[in-house]
């Protein structure tokens, strides 16, 4: 479940390609004057090559193998960089982490979360961001982030 379904008005369709999106995150950075240490490029180059949300404690897992001296607040560290930059997204519910399709704009979308696999979708539409940030103010709201997570069953685990 690795990508979007099909292109629809608003939407784009996905393929995962993590050497891809390492390379448009160290062009981002370099474009912002952003520093992209060697430990915030290995946790997004762990995130962007797994195929499914990743939580931050197999991460540091992965890290240790690596890096006698990885600790839970360098990995945290690196996940604010990352986030804080809209490189990658924190799927709260799961509270695992994946890569942004979209590493060059801040946005917000909605994800599907198949509960049996834990594959995750990152849907870009921008009218369901817009549609709650909409609702949000008619209700006299003022959002400052959205979350959207959908659970259920993806086509894959839907046929086994």
């Amino acid at each position: 479940m690795t990508a979007s379904a099909p292109h629809k008005h608003g939407q784009h369709q996905h393929r995962h390609d993590a050497r891809s999106l390492v390379r448009a995150v160290a062009e981002v950075c370099e474009n912002r004057n952003l520093r992209l240490t060697p430990l915030r490029l290995r946790v997004l180059e762990l995130i962007a090559a797994n195929d499914k949300p990743i939580k931050a404690y197999d991460l540091l897992d992965r890290l240790k193998d690596e890096r006698a001296g990885a600790a839970p607040p360098t990995v945290y560290r690196a996940l604010d960089f990352l986030l804080e930059n809209c490189f990658i997204h924190k799927l709260e519910s799961i509270n695992a982490y994946v890569s942004c399709h979209h590493p060059d704009e801040a946005h917000q979308v909605p994800f599907l979360i198949c509960d049996i696999c834990a594959g995750a979708v990152e849907i870009c539409d921008s009218g369901v961001a817009k549609l709650l940030g909409d609702q949000a103010r008619e209700h006299g709201f003022r959002p400052r982030a959205q979350t959207l997570e959908v659970h259920g069953v993806c086509a894959s685990c839907d046929k086994r």
